[in-house]
């Protein structure tokens, strides 16, 4: 069906810088950078809507009180919806802010004008000159002009307006994905939601390949701003070998996404052989041996000999074929990726999976720091990703025991008895693990459940239900029989 059309804008990096000026984990340098990308950005795209999104001191969502011409009262800022998604806190305390220039503003406004004139006028010669191909292509420029300068609604509406002329399923697809980026780049959740449901719809009536495989990488992306890892998780690893949606994110970026979201949803045998051993993740986070090994195809994505047991029955016993990684992948646009370091990423992978709880609280807190932090995504759902990841490796080491010491299992994870009653206390309030304490002896004892009296007490008491019931049911029909007689 083609290339795919109206990818370039909105540049969901820019949307990541302006998350970062409010980012209170982000140094000083960091936004500064962040700053210029935006100032930049917005002068070098003309994107005067933005601007006064952004920064005009009544309206605008990004600039402190008292910045630039603020001659109004600072609490008649306009509340957004998507502020607590755009931005890292609603209210930021900008220590680098974008500073206001009506003479900037009206500029910029002015270029809108005058290239939107351009367009119609395209539009009007086309319409009276040339058939409805041509008159659709000056639409779909206004449209995606209106997606470079920032204008949310017009853009949305334009896209819409276009979709509904449009008969070609490709082109409906393409259009609905950048309604779907529109709504990430300003942090719209319930649109981002809507106009998935919507692509999947159109997708499976009939959409090709590539289009088909974009759309996990979008669903996928989605969940994970939502707090669905479990089923992001399977989406962004299968969207690995085949990336090609480099206006959604980086491939560096799908990696970490990938990985964070398969270490706290999948069971330990998936998460063997879809994290730990896959070849294009360790292409990434491997080392220099592994990332050859991958790339050659020797590593294989199968799960390794020990863990077979944890698998259920429908799990397949054939030797895994090895993969190679897809070279398509990782050339081409990834020159121009920001250089990444991964190693607390690895770490936190490896000691999961080898039960060095130490290194692992060691390199969770790095990943925090490094990753949940710094990403606009993760950011909103740090405090939640770290508190589930260590309730996992609480979990992995509990579930082999029936009882461990508290000081031995403190040692383990290299944390000091109080916080670690302290931390287990609150999962076992909330039934997550099932265990007591017992601090005057000093041990955790584990209450493993038993399947099978569960299932005894579970089938006596829909027993006793359905007697209930059928006890009733006799007695109604014995009235109603003497009630005739």
């Amino acid at each position: 069906m083609g290339d795919p059309q109206f990818a370039k804008y909105p540049d969901l990096q820019l949307a990541q810088h302006i998350f970062q000026l409010t980012n209170p984990a982000s140094s000083k340098a960091a936004k500064e950078a962040s700053l210029k990308s935006v100032q930049h950005a917005i002068t070098e795209h003309t994107m005067a809507p933005l601007y006064r999104y952004l920064a005009h001191p009544v309206e605008g969502v990004l600039n402190a009180p008292g910045e630039g011409s603020a001659q109004q009262p600072a609490g008649h800022r306009r509340p957004s919806s998507s502020v607590t998604t755009m931005l890292a806190t609603k209210n930021p305390s900008l220590e680098v802010s974008l500073p206001w220039d009506e003479k900037v503003y009206e500029t910029l406004a002015a270029e809108n004008e005058k290239e939107l004139a351009a367009i119609k006028k395209e539009e009007d010669e086309a319409t009276e000159n040339a058939g409805e191909t041509e008159v659709q292509a000056a639409r779909g420029k206004r449209a995606e002009y209106y997606t470079r300068i920032g204008d949310k609604e017009k853009a949305i509406t334009e896209f819409e307006a276009l979709f509904e002329k449009t008969s070609i399923l490709g082109t409906k697809i393409d259009l609905v994905l950048a309604i779907i980026r529109i709504g990430l780049f300003f942090g719209d959740k319930v649109l981002v939601k809507k106009t998935i449901e919507r692509a999947s719809t159109l997708v499976e009536s009939g959409g090709d390949w590539d289009r088909r495989n974009r759309l996990k990488a979008y669903q996928g992306l989605h969940l994970l701003t939502v707090r669905s890892h479990a089923q992001a998780a399977p989406l962004l690893l299968d969207s690995l070998s085949t990336f090609t949606s480099y206006e959604l994110c980086t491939y560096s970026s799908l990696v970490i996404y990938a990985v964070l979201a398969g270490s706290v949803s999948l069971k330990r045998v998936d998460f063997k052989s879809k994290v730990v051993d896959a070849p294009e993740i360790k292409a990434i986070l491997g080392d220099t041996e592994d990332k050859l090994s991958a790339i050659t195809g020797e590593i294989s994505a199968g799960p390794s000999a020990g863990d077979e047991e944890m698998g259920d029955g429908s799990a397949s016993t054939a030797t895994p074929v090895p993969t190679a990684v897809n070279l398509t992948t990782l050339g081409g646009k990834q020159d121009a990726e920001v250089s990444i370091d991964f190693s607390p990423l690895s770490r936190l992978v490896k000691s999961l999976y080898d039960g060095n709880y130490k290194n692992f609280f060691g390199a969770l807190a790095e990943v925090e720091v490094n990753f949940l932090s710094q990403d606009r995504y993760l950011y909103e759902h740090k405090g939640w990703y770290v508190r589930e990841m260590r309730l996992r490796a609480y979990q992995q080491l509990l579930q082999s025991y029936r009882v461990v010491g508290l000081q031995s299992m403190a040692n383990d994870f290299g944390v000091t008895v109080d916080f670690l009653d302290k931390d287990l206390a609150k999962f076992i309030a909330a039934d997550r693990i099932p265990c007591t304490i017992d601090r005057v002896k000093g041990i955790i004892e584990t209450n493993r459940p038993d399947d099978k009296n569960k299932q005894y007490a579970d089938v006596v008491k829909q027993g006793d239900q359905l007697i209930t019931k059928l006890q009733k049911y006799g007695q109604a029909v014995r009235l109603r029989g003497s009630e005739r007689g």
